[in-house]
């Protein structure tokens, strides 16, 4: 972080703990329930959601002096749409298979609530610069959660990473499965989605207070 200020490395490098959108702001929860039973899926919202939000914060920002107060809120859609039907484009274009996947999922980017709350209380207020460092910021903290996410109920839940099998082969008994250990397929269900967001929100939260308490 040398070429940046104390403030400005400060919004990069908060959204990833101490202002995480995901663990403190509870922000975000629908897609890190929704889509995050494969890894695969996780790394490409996190990096979609990475794109809309760096870009969409520049656009803001860059329009802010001229947008009436009465319709921001509808230019702000509209700026996002279109960032988000370039990403949806791009998926259909170079991943057909996986935005199958995603489906809706990638369209309702839109409503993120991580993305409007950026767009309103950063990006109408401050500089291109920043506000692109504020988007990279809470998307980078934003995508770090679903990967956490996704990885461990990839893993659990079907034995893979990125749908490479790194447990071992369940049919054939090797590997993990040799010593008897079972998929648990209750990992690929939203509910325990949320009790893995669950826990890594009150580790998040544990570590705060004890550092406030030191």
């Amino acid at each position: 972080m040398g070429l940046l200020s104390k403030k400005d490395a400060a919004l990069i490098t908060d959204p990833f703990a101490d202002n995480n959108p995901i663990t403190i702001q509870v922000l975000g929860i629908c897609s890190a329930l929704a889509i995050t039973a494969e890894l695969k899926a996780s790394i490409v919202m996190a990096v979609s959601v990475l794109f809309v939000l760096g870009a969409g914060n520049v656009v803001i920002s860059l329009m802010r002096n001229i947008i009436p107060s009465k319709i921001r809120i509808i230019v702000q859609l509209i700026v996002v749409a279109t960032l988000v039907i370039i990403v949806d484009q791009v998926l259909k274009a170079f991943a057909y298979e996986l935005s199958k996947t995603l489906g809706a999922f990638i369209g309702l980017i839109i409503t993120n609530c991580i993305i409007m709350g950026r767009f309103e209380a950063f990006a109408l207020a401050n500089g291109p610069w920043r506000s692109f460092l504020d988007g990279i910021g809470n998307a980078l903290g934003y995508g770090v959660i679903l990967i956490i996410v996704g990885f461990f109920r990839e893993l659990l839940g079907s034995g893979t990473l990125l749908g490479f099998k790194v447990l071992g082969d369940p049919i054939e008994k090797t590997g993990l499965y040799a010593f008897g250990y079972e998929n648990n397929g209750f990992m690929l269900l939203a509910p325990m989605a949320l009790i893995v967001v669950g826990i890594i929100i009150w580790i998040q939260r544990s570590r705060n207070v004890a550092l406030i308490e030191d």
